[in-house]
């Protein structure tokens, strides 16, 4: 398939519980685990457990239908807004914030967590917390001056966007663009938190193959700092297991602050 061909996340959408199956599941041949789930779990856990890092609005822009990446800031944000630019992956979504049958099990992600904190007695615990936290799920518009026009969200203390500019992104002007519209919403003196994907073309759900925006640490340092904010912590590897299904060449994770 030509690149020129493949589909865009926020345009076209996908089947987000075949995303969630292909990609954070816990099947046997789901080759990910340590890319796409243990590694922002971790460096989350790392940037969330000094505790500095509270408040009372988290605002979370992440593709699909994931909550994996929700489990440490529940415990130091009051409320988490979640904003998804699809209906099927805030439907999706639901299911599980709502105990419903049916809804993806996401065990096996919550184990990996409360392992990191030496609390794997916890489980039903942690994922309650993230339930109480995430009762906000509603849809955005990222391409409108404000997102959830005619609703004004409160500024916010930190936001967390896992893989999202990767999914929506054209081109570098258009991820700087992104990073401007996330920096005005936050508070000064605000915490982003990325999770991203490095030297990425294309990535499948089903039987469609997505654009994914390619992009460097070097580029993604600059962006950052060219919008003006400090960059805390930045962690890159190589990722460790390999599939058909994304030619994903490495992980990254930033956090960073906005300048006051």
């Amino acid at each position: 398939m030509d690149s020129g061909s493949y589909k865009i996340y926020h345009i076209h959408g996908f089947d987000s519980r075949q995303h969630l199956e292909h990609y954070f599941s816990d099947k046997p041949d789901m080759v990910f685990e340590g890319d796409l789930l243990k590694f922002p779990i971790e460096n989350l856990t790392k940037a969330f457990k000094p505790g500095h890092l509270r408040g009372d609005v988290m605002i979370d822009l992440s593709p699909g239908s994931m909550i994996h990446h929700l489990y440490a800031p529940s415990e130091f944000f009051k409320h988490i807004i979640v904003l998804k630019v699809r209906d099927r992956c805030i439907l999706e979504l639901k299911k599980w914030l709502n105990t419903r049958t049916g809804a993806f099990e996401w065990g096996h992600a919550t184990k990996i967590h409360v392992d990191l904190e030496g609390k794997s007695t916890q489980l039903q615990d942690k994922e309650a917390k993230v339930r109480e936290a995430a009762q906000h799920v509603a849809k955005c518009d990222l391409e409108k001056e404000n997102i959830m026009d005619p609703v004004i969200l409160p500024p916010a203390d930190c936001i967390i966007s896992a893989w999202l500019l990767d999914n929506i992104c054209k081109d570098k002007d258009d991820y700087i663009r992104y990073i401007r519209k996330f920096s005005g919403l936050l508070k000064p003196g605000g915490h982003l938190m990325l999770v991203g994907a490095l030297g990425m073309t294309y990535y499948t759900v089903g039987k469609d193959k997505f654009h994914a925006f390619t992009y460097d640490e070097d580029f993604a340092r600059k962006a950052l700092v060219g919008e003006g904010f400090i960059i805390d912590t930045f962690v890159s590897r190589k990722v460790t297991g390999t599939s058909p299904l994304v030619d994903l060449k490495a992980i990254l994770f930033i956090s960073a602050h906005k300048e006051k």
